[in-house]
């Protein structure tokens, strides 16, 4: 039985409002070749001013983050391609740095898509990773985009793209050349080609020049690293160490982890990955205890529990929960997403998990929901409300469309409905949604009712309320099937989540199953309605339904704070 705390409702309501690899036309830049090494001794950050995290938890339990690809995010120049520049001018629309406004998004975290060179537009196939694209500025611009956004209270966090390189690396481009090659062994290869194919029926061992073959789990532009040679693992650990300890990022989002290391034909969750992200884990934390790093695990959550579990991720991100929110919600159906909340929240340890909606690789949130704007709002609500540490791919605040292939859902953002939405005065690098004139920010910072407006209140929510942030999770049982109800408990408060995702009305009677609410008397207080619920009491008793509103419409949500009295 917990003490008396002040305990604040949700209630969900709809009228609040792999990498296609196409050439760019930048030619990737060379990279010097490295001395070999066997590994790094970290040096120990003596000081970060960041928040170190509410009630004992890491500060990314505090965070929300934002993805941005800086290629289609704002353009500084002209030159039709989104830049770092841009980013720093657009950051006062992310977080102006005085968390007593509520003009600015909100977010405090930013995870930054493949800023390195490389051949291809989407930048996930290497060329340097000591260096930054030249379509999308200097060394200098970004070490000023880390001030910028560090003074505002924001932490940047790369994608670490090491699975594998680009075949236009000096690594491999020396690799290919014969056995004799020093960076010969830095890649896998083979004399005959093995028959399997791989972890989706793809062909990964690829022709080389000499009549050997290379493998490539994603394509043949980009060959996997060997990381059975330490050279190759001492190469990234000196990677990792410039990016954390010289420049200063404040860690990385590991794209395609699971297949790091094969064995055989075993391309994912081999041992010998879980084992090389348990050394790297334990080597970057040397370097920077306050570092993160986010797994991309596409993977069941019985597998990629393991990765936290064991200590060689902080967070992995929780596909299986944006499946459930996102079919669920499409099809009306709420215990598909009340049994996948129960079940992943359970599953992780300590709240370790990034939730998200959709991502670059996925068909955006309003493609999938058909342009309904309620079903939009309901996802944003689940989404940053749930246990975990939230992801927010850009443009998903205004309800940017976009369906595979891949260049339709990184399209440029649109900021407002002049030429080119607002995103460069010169030449997009690709075209814009044709509905960028009348859905832009500008347009939905000028309505209350927007998504936009709803994204924005619902982050300042999370950012001033511990239990959003850090909460413990209680599933409540409501008597009317497809209602999703929940209860995040901090130490000084408790939010309770209701949701009705289906098509019709549902009377709201609630359970508390597992006695985390006191019983006695609560008064309730509307915070954020749009129906402005008068204050007024209920009585909470142990075991017996109790109703904090006498019904939701279908979509709708209604917070309120509950104080018992």
């Amino acid at each position: 039985m917990l003490k008396p705390f002040k305990l604040i409702v949700f209630c969900v309501c709809g009228f609040l409002i792999f990498s296609a690899c196409v050439p760019s036309s930048q030619p990737a830049q060379s990279e010097p070749t490295p001395s070999i090494i066997a590994t790094i001794v970290p040096t120990p950050t003596p000081y970060d001013p960041m928040p170190r995290g509410s009630e004992g938890y890491p500060w990314w339990n505090d965070t929300v983050f934002y993805e941005v690809f800086l290629r289609s995010f704002y353009d500084s120049n002209g030159d039709g391609i989104g830049d770092i520049n841009g980013l720093i001018e657009k950051l006062d629309y992310l977080n102006d740095g005085d968390p007593n406004t509520k003009t600015d998004l909100g977010i405090t975290g930013i995870w930054l898509m493949p800023i390195f060179p490389s051949p291809s537009y989407h930048g996930y196939d290497v060329t340097n990773y000591y260096e930054i694209n030249p379509d999308y500025g200097t060394m200098d611009d970004f070490n000023r985009l880390l001030e910028e956004a560090h003074s505002r209270g924001i932490r940047i966090v790369i994608d670490f793209v090491i699975n594998h390189t680009s075949t236009e690396h000096p690594w491999f481009i020396e690799a290919r050349k014969g056995e004799d090659s020093l960076y010969r062994n830095w890649y896998l290869w083979s004399e005959q080609k093995p028959e399997y194919l791989g972890p989706w029926g793809q062909p990964v061992w690829h022709a080389n020049y000499d009549q050997t073959y290379f493998y490539g789990v994603f394509w043949s532009g980009m060959p996997d690293l060997n990381y059975e040679n330490q050279e190759v693992t001492g190469e990234i650990n000196r990677i990792a160490s410039f990016w954390l300890d010289d420049i200063g990022v404040d860690g990385f989002r590991v794209d395609g982890a699971r297949h790091l290391i094969e064995d055989g034909d075993i391309q994912e969750n081999s041992e010998a990955t879980h084992t090389w992200f348990q050394n790297f884990y334990t080597f970057y934390k040397g370097i920077d205890s306050q570092a993160i790093t986010i797994g991309e695990i596409w993977d069941s959550n019985f597998s990629a529990v393991k990765y936290v579990k064991n200590n060689e991720f902080d967070l992995v991100f929780d596909f299986e929960l944006a499946e459930s929110l996102m079919e669920g919600i499409n099809g009306y159906d709420g215990r598909k997403i009340q049994n996948a909340l129960d079940f992943n929240t359970n599953l992780y340890p300590n709240l370790q998990k990034a939730n998200f909606l959709t991502n670059h690789d996925m068909n955006r949130v309003m493609h999938v929901f058909q342009q309904d704007v309620t079903k939009a709002k309901m996802a944003a609500v689940l989404l940053l409300t749930s246990p975990g540490v939230p992801f927010i791919y850009y443009g998903e605040e205004i309800g940017m469309m976009g369906s595979k292939p891949d260049e339709n859902i990184r399209r440029p953002m649109q900021w407002n409905g002049e030429e080119n939405a607002g995103f460069t005065t010169g030449y997009p690098w690709e075209s814009l949604n044709q509905n960028y004139e009348d859905l832009n920010v500008d347009n939905q910072l000028r309505d209350p009712e927007s998504l936009l407006s709803l994204y924005r209140e619902l982050i300042n929510m999370r950012n001033h309320h511990t239990a959003f942030r850090v909460g413990n999770y209680f599933p409540i049982e409501s008597k009317e099937v497809g209602v999703v109800s929940f209860l995040r408990q901090s130490q000084e408060e408790m939010v309770l989540l209701i949701v009705n995702p289906t098509k019709e009305t549902k009377e709201i009677l609630l359970k508390d199953k597992s006695n985390s609410l006191n019983p006695g008397t609560y008064l309730i207080n509307s915070i954020l309605s749009s129906n402005n619920l008068p204050s007024q009491e209920i009585q909470i008793s142990s075991g017996e339904y109790f109703s904090p509103v006498e019904q939701l419409e279908a979509g709708e949500f209604l917070i309120l704070e509950l104080v018992q009295q």
